[in-house]
């Protein structure tokens, strides 16, 4: 343990003081730990929410430190696991009393007993983590480490405090978040406790789609997603969890053609966008744009390889996954399942030479998305070859101006029709029927083809044409 390294300077916001006073005036002592003092030993900018440990009761230490506060802010008591929470200024301060805990066999929930700050030290995740620093007067900013984890954020290592095998079949959990934190701050995960995962992966079985998502969330948060996806594949994991995307680690060699490993591909494709979107939700977009490729692989001779409506499947599969893992099953399913469907589209369109009828269609289909859609295309080009690359790159730019002309002159993004179905059924005596719906649809192709504008002078005369063409009459219907 380290001994009478003081930091002070880690505890210098006025919070700290009145902790200690209110523990002081309890007769308990009290301690700020875990992520806020890794954070501040790793120079990072700590996130806005501090956990302090109480020897005695959590809650009681909350009450007495809101009472200690000049406006008393209100504080959260959540009496089942023995904790409160209260907003000091722009931060959280969590409190619970110091515990050890114990588990059964298929379930993360604990059995939880009072402890010392020595129990509290070993129930943690990783050594990282357990590094405390004293609020008590006798040895106030004293920094605790039973488990050298100094030592260990030093070389950038995730370690567990305890036997690897114990810590992560109790709460398999950990397992998730030994490889979240080594993608996030870019450590190894020491060889006995990766060792240990692969073991217990299986245990992953017990933790419910929530908390995995959680954690999926914050790995696709990093600027290098890949190295935590990687980690989840050589751990086990991910064939546990995301068994579609596994699936896309495989190549195939027929008749000398061999098609390239989508798996890797992805990863490289998330990385990509990663540089230039923060929307963790276009990033699951990037993870799932494949997909649906393993199941639509097919070799046709004198063609090759080939992935036949991947982008149709890809996107029912989503759906499937968002369902399995408990996911939001709102607009952001239907937002991944767009940008799934339509991956390919900007693609073929900087491939070929690119019209306006098919741009206006583009934009139509994506609507408000059409950004994210070509961030996510531009991220999918991946090739090695650098004249392709800048050629890919160059039509795809081409694409993106001839994106800005059309919807300047077209506005198609977010489509209206110039003239409603009401005002066609008044103007013909009509009641809700097919030729209505007919003469709207007529419109829209006609926008989108370019054959007139998308404004409403243009659109009432195509209308009176097609309408005669139709032969409508008063009460048609």
């Amino acid at each position: 343990m380290a001994k009478n390294i003081k930091y002070k300077s880690a505890i210098n916001n006025k919070i700290f003081e009145i902790v200690s006073q209110a523990a002081q005036e309890l007769g308990i002592e009290s301690y700020v730990i875990g992520g806020f003092v890794r954070d501040y030993l790793l120079h990072r900018d700590f996130k806005k929410d501090i956990d302090i440990v109480a020897v005695g009761s959590g809650i009681d230490l909350a009450l007495k430190v809101a009472e200690l506060i000049p406006y008393h802010p209100k504080v959260q008591v959540f009496k089942n696991y023995g904790t409160a929470m209260l907003r000091y200024e722009d931060t959280d301060i969590e409190f619970v009393g110091a515990r050890k805990e114990s588990y059964q066999i298929e379930s993360r929930n604990p059995v939880v007993e009072n402890g010392s700050l020595n129990d509290d030290q070993n129930r943690r995740d990783f050594t990282i983590n357990a590094l405390a620093i004293s609020l008590h007067p006798a040895n106030y900013g004293d920094l605790l480490d039973p488990f050298n984890g100094l030592v260990d954020l030093k070389e950038k290592r995730i370690k567990t405090p305890l036997d690897p095998d114990i810590t992560f079949s109790d709460d398999p959990l950990r397992m998730l978040r030994a490889i979240r934190f080594a993608s996030q701050l870019g450590f190894e995960i020491e060889e006995e406790s990766f060792t240990s995962i692969s073991k217990n992966n299986h245990r992953i079985s017990i933790i419910s789609g929530e908390r995995i998502v959680e954690e999926l969330n914050k790995i696709l948060a990093t600027d290098q997603p890949s190295a935590g996806f990687l980690l989840l594949y050589k751990t086990g994991l991910l064939d546990l969890i995301l068994p579609e995307l596994t699936a896309l680690n495989q190549v195939e060699e027929i008749e000398g053609q061999t098609h390239k490993n989508n798996f890797y591909h992805t990863l490289e494709v998330v990385d990509n966008i990663s540089k230039n979107t923060d929307d963790v939700w276009l990033r699951w977009a990037a993870l799932f744009h494949d997909i649906g490729k393993a199941p639509t692989k097919r070799f046709v001779k004198k063609q090759g390889w080939t992935f036949h409506g991947h982008e149709f499947l890809g996107g029912k599969m989503v759906k499937k996954i968002f369902e399995r893992l408990h996911m939001p099953l709102n607009h952001k399913l239907k937002f991944v399942q767009k940008m799934v469907v339509m991956s390919s589209r900007p693609i073929v369109l900087s491939q070929d030479e690119v019209t306006d009828s098919a741009v206006r269609r583009l934009v139509f289909d994506a609507g408000e998305d059409v950004d994210a859609l070509m961030t996510l295309c531009a991220a999918d080009i991946t090739t090695k070859n650098p004249h392709k690359f800048k050629k890919y790159h160059h039509n795809f730019e081409v694409v993106k101006q001839k994106i800005i002309e059309v919807e300047a002159r077209d506005h198609v993004r977010n489509f209206q029709p110039p003239i409603s179905g009401e005002e066609i059924m008044q103007l013909y005596n009509l009641g809700p029927c097919r030729e209505i719906g007919q003469l709207k649809e007529s419109i829209k192709q006609a926008i989108l083809d370019g054959e007139i504008a998308n404004e409403y002078a243009a659109a009432y005369a195509f209308m009176l044409n097609k309408a005669e063409k139709m032969n409508l009459k008063i009460n048609v219907c």
